[in-house]
C-alpha cells in the first residue's frame, strides 16, 4: 500500500516541479521519503507484512519516482540533462538485463503466465553496495536540486560538486553491475513436494484449487458454505 502510494505521488511531483511550484513540491517529496521510509520499517519489524508482491513494488517505486523526478528537475533547469541521460539510461539497462536473466532462468515450459506470476522466483538481483550508494547520492541530489529555488542556493558549487558525485557512482554502480560477480543469483528448484489444497480453496494470487507450491507465500481463502465466516489463512511452509 505505501509503494503504490509512492508511485502515486510521483506524477503529482512531477506536475509540481514543471509548474514551478517547488515549495509544495518539496513537501510532496518529503510525505514520499516518509512513506519509503515506514515501508522499510514495517518490512524489518513485521516479517508477516512481507509479500512477494510488496518486495517487487518497492524497487519499482523508487524508479519510478526518482526517474520523475529527474526529468521534471531537468525541464525546470535544475539538473543538467546528460546527468538524467546517464541515470534513465542505467536504469532501463538494468530492467531490461533483469527481464532477460527471468526468460533465461524460467523453466519450460515458458509462458506469460508464468513469466508474471511471484510463484516462480527464479533469479535475484543482489544490489552491490556501490549501488546502494548511488540510490542515497541520487536521493541527495535530488532534494538538494528541489530545496535550491526555494532556498536560493540555485547557482551553488555545491551541486555542482553533487552532479559530478552523482555521475560517478552512477557509472560505478552499472560498471559493478556488469562486471560484478554474483550480482545475479539464480534461485535452484528446492525440490520440496507441493502443498494439496482442497476443492474449496481458492487462491488468490494467480493460483487455483489442487496443488501450491510450497516456496510461493500465497493468501487463501478458505470458503466456508456461510459466505460471511471466511478465514484467511497464509501458507509459508
Amino acid at each position: 500500500m505505501l509503494s503504490v502510494t509512492r508511485i502515486g505521488l510521483a506524477p503529482v511531483l512531477g506536475y509540481l516541479i514543471i509548474e514551478e511550484d517547488f515549495s509544495i513540491a518539496l513537501g510532496v517529496f518529503a510525505l514520499a521519503g516518509l512513506t519509503d521510509l515506514l515501508d522499510g520499517f514495517i518490512a524489518r519489524n513485521w516479517a508477516n507484512q512481507k509479500s512477494a508482491l510488496g518486495s517487487a513494488l518497492d524497487p519499482l517505486a523508487d524508479k519510478i519516482l526518482i526517474s520523475i523526478l529527474y526529468v521534471s528537475l531537468t525541464y525546470a533547469d535544475l539538473i543538467p540533462v546528460p546527468l538524467t541521460y546517464m541515470i534513465i539510461s542505467r536504469d532501463v539497462m538494468l530492467i531490461a538485463a533483469v527481464f532477460y536473466v527471468r526468460y533465461q532462468t524460467l523453466p519450460p515450459p515458458r509462458t506469460l503466465s508464468k513469466y508474471l506470476s511471484p510463484c516462480y522466483a527464479t533469479a535475484r538481483l543482489q544490489p552491490t553496495f556501490i549501488s546502494e550508494v548511488n540510490t542515497t547520492v541520487q536521493l541527495i541530489l535530488a532534494a538538494a536540486s528541489l530545496a535550491a529555488p526555494v532556498f536560493s542556493y540555485a547557482d551553488s558549487v555545491y551541486l555542482q560538486i553533487l552532479w559530478c558525485c552523482t555521475a560517478f557512482t552512477t557509472a560505478a554502480s552499472a560498471y559493478s553491475y556488469y562486471h560484478g560477480r554474483k550480482t545475479v543469483q539464480v534461485i535452484k528448484d528446492s525440490g520440496r513436494s507441493p502443498i494439496t489444497v482442497s476443492k474449496e480453496a481458492v487462491c488468490i494470487i494467480g493460483g487455483r484449487a489442487g496443488e501450491i507450491d510450497r516456496s510461493c507465500p500465497l493468501l487463501v481463502f478458505s470458503l466456508k458454505k456461510d459466505l460471511s465466516q471466511q478465514t484467511m489463512s497464509s501458507i509459508f511452509k
